[in-house]
């Protein structure tokens, strides 16, 4: 089966939502980002394993523990990116890819498409992240 573009995807008929085809497209795609993600760990790894912490200056050194701060800040949400990776491709593996884990209603090919890794359909995160607010508001 030869994958579909994302335009014949969002020209889908609603009937056909996770169908063979959108799955193995969405497949397809988070299998990218996986391997730009693991590219991503690799080059800030092999940063952090180069860099310059010895440096004579003071103001130099601090600049270099802040880099490499930041560059392990970026490892770390790359690594939880991976993670969310391969829970949606083992969603695609048992059939729920694309259905919001808390209505169970479709997710929404728009956006699968801008968030391959939603977990979530957009009402439902709109809900959260109201209720969020409102939880920081009474604090």
């Amino acid at each position: 089966m030869s994958l579909i573009s994302e335009k014949e995807l969002l020209e889908m008929p609603a009937t056909e939502y996770m169908n063979a085809q959108q799955l193995a497209f969405f497949r397809h795609r988070l299998q990218q980002l996986q391997q730009e993600t693991r590219a991503e760990i690799d080059t800030a790894r092999e940063a952090i394993a180069t860099a310059d912490l010895h440096a004579a200056d003071e103001l130099d050194r601090a600049v270099a523990e802040e880099e490499n701060r930041q560059c392990l800040r970026f490892t770390e949400r790359k690594y939880l990116l991976l993670r969310k990776i391969q829970r949606s491709l083992d969603k695609i593996d048992d059939g729920s890819y694309g259905y919001c884990e808390v209505s169970g209603d479709p997710i929404g090919l728009k956006r699968l498409l801008l968030r391959p890794t939603a977990e979530l359909s957009f009402e439902e995160k709109s809900r959260q992240e109201q209720q969020e607010r409102n939880f920081r508001k009474q604090r």
